[in-house]
């Protein structure tokens, strides 16, 4: 089988800890010149967008030298452009770096933050965040964590390394473990491993749990509970499903405090809102690492709010 031929590096630099666009023009096309067929693909930049990027100088080669809005198209040509970004809510929580060394930093992320860029959330994000603060602009994800849970994120130094550290994630070498904060229940026998299939589609806010063969493994324990009625859990997931442990949770009737979708989705929050987080952590991360070999255990210092001080949180 032959081998695809990598792309040239990136004449641009990041900005903002964001990577430039990288576009390969199609090997099939009526397109007359580059600019005819980036007006046609980009459509939702707007009208005017691209021939501003063309005018100004911001769409090049692999040379780095501009791109003529009149260049002719070459089938299997590379161009790169930086998107013109929003601006962004900045989330106002440290990111605290838990582990640093030439292959990997691990971090203790904060609630309302996202791992990568997605969406309307890019520059606020932890991977553009760490690029940025850390000065690493090679540093990638190994895994993610929803925007909205707190706690222990792997992103490795060296683009030729990051495969190697997200097979341990794809192979389930790691050992996951999340604490959370729900209602007790004195009914509800633990600890259990629930098992169930769920689907998660494209466009639809919650995950569902469907008959069939079980996708979703979760060990569920319970650390201690209080007299009015709030309980801390510990979650070992054996599976890394979409919205898994709240699922699980919600499923056994003790749905994680801050969660947003289930069991009833709610109305979005305003941008900056940063009240009652999902009470959510990615406590501990173990594994051995495919480069060294050395044995990793790490555990986030963070602690949940409306565990802490459950007033506090309840009425911000």
């Amino acid at each position: 089988m032959r081998r695809r031929t990598p792309p040239p590096p990136s004449p641009l630099p990041q900005r903002d800890g964001i990577d430039p666009v990288r576009v390969r023009l199609p090997g099939e096309g009526a397109w007359a010149t580059v600019r005819e067929h980036l007006v046609e693909r980009l459509t939702g930049a707007g009208p005017g967008v691209v021939d501003g990027m063309f005018d100004a100088g911001l769409v090049v080669g692999a040379d780095g030298r501009a791109v003529a809005p009149d260049a002719a198209y070459v089938p299997g040509m590379f161009v790169w452009f930086h998107r013109d970004l929003p601006p962004e809510v900045p989330v106002p929580f440290p990111l605290e770096v838990v582990h640093r060394d030439e292959h990997i930093v691990v971090v203790d992320k904060p609630h309302f933050l996202a791992t990568t860029p997605r969406g309307g959330h890019v520059t606020q994000t932890a991977l553009a965040r760490l690029r940025r603060e850390l000065e690493i602009p090679t540093l990638g994800a190994a895994h993610r964590l929803d925007r909205l849970t707190a706690g222990l994120v792997l992103f490795t130094v060296r683009p030729e390394e990051r495969g190697a550290y997200q097979t341990l994630f794809r192979d389930r070498r790691v050992r996951k473990e999340y604490e959370a904060v729900a209602p007790y229940d004195p009914a509800l026998a633990l600890p259990r491993t629930v098992r169930s299939r769920i689907v998660k589609e494209r466009g639809i806010l919650t995950a569902l749990e469907v008959a069939g063969e079980p996708n979703a493994v979760t060990h569920v324990e319970l650390v201690e509970h209080r007299p009015e009625g709030l309980a801390r859990y510990r979650l070992v997931p054996a599976t890394g499903q979409t919205h898994q442990l709240r699922v699980h949770l919600n499923a056994l009737g003790v749905p994680i405090l801050g969660d947003p979708l289930y069991p009833v989705v709610t109305d979005p929050v305003p941008a900056g809102d940063f009240r009652r987080p999902l009470q959510l952590l990615a406590r501990a991360l173990e594994f051995t690492d495919p480069v060294t070999g050395v044995e990793h255990r790490f555990r986030s210092g963070r602690t949940l709010q409306a565990w802490s001080s459950y007033t506090t949180w309840s009425n911000q």
